[in-house]
């Protein structure tokens, strides 16, 4: 009986023979003859960022969801060209939409390219629109995007049920960042001698 093996990088070794040795690799299909399949989930690619939401609001909670988009808006997404920057999320109905959302038209799409502001429906469990709206309901909550990016192969928003700061909250952020990029500085200067 011949016995074929693979060395891998990560110091594993997976034999033809029947017989797999633990990998560091996600997934190993042992049906091809020993090729190795890494698929992951963990491909995580930011598109669009919301950073304003972050200075104006304290976020309370965060939801990850689904977006429904056509293909050229996909295509247009993996190139980067989107903007969250003025959109907020809605519960209408029992579903949740995000509005204002800027996505670029993608130049080969002519007749196929949708309007960049349209509205655009957000994929959430029927426990977390509850949750939301309950959430909502309440004075002082808002729904903001937080950040829009690339899971896998699956466009995904981050959306997060925020409270509004004062400007004294504003200000106490500030001057903790402050603080922090002074002590970062200074244990950089020790650190060089």
């Amino acid at each position: 009986m011949r016995i074929k093996a693979v060395v891998i990088s990560y110091g594993c070794v997976i034999i033809y023979s029947h017989v797999v040795f633990p990998c560091d690799v996600s997934t190993v299909n042992s049906s091809k003859e020993g090729k190795i399949m890494a698929k992951s989930k963990d491909n995580y690619k930011l598109i669009a960022q919301n950073k304003k939401a972050y200075h104006d609001y304290f976020v309370e909670e965060k939801f990850e969801c689904g977006i429904v988009l056509a293909g050229t808006e996909v295509k247009s997404l993996r190139q980067g060209k989107a903007s969250i920057k003025e959109s907020f999320v809605k519960v209408r109905n029992k579903e949740v939409f995000i509005q204002n959302m800027h996505i670029t038209p993608y130049e080969k799409g002519n007749i196929f390219n949708k309007d960049p502001l349209r509205t655009r429906k957000l994929l959430l469990n029927r426990y977390e629109i509850n949750k939301i709206e309950g959430a909502v309901a309440q004075k002082g909550y808002t729904l903001m995007p937080l950040k829009i990016y690339l899971k896998g192969s699956l466009m995904k928003v981050e959306i997060g049920l925020c409270k509004g700061k004062k400007l004294h909250d504003k200000r106490q952020d500030i001057a903790k960042k402050d603080q922090r990029r002074a002590a970062e500085k200074e244990f950089k200067v020790r650190n060089l001698y």
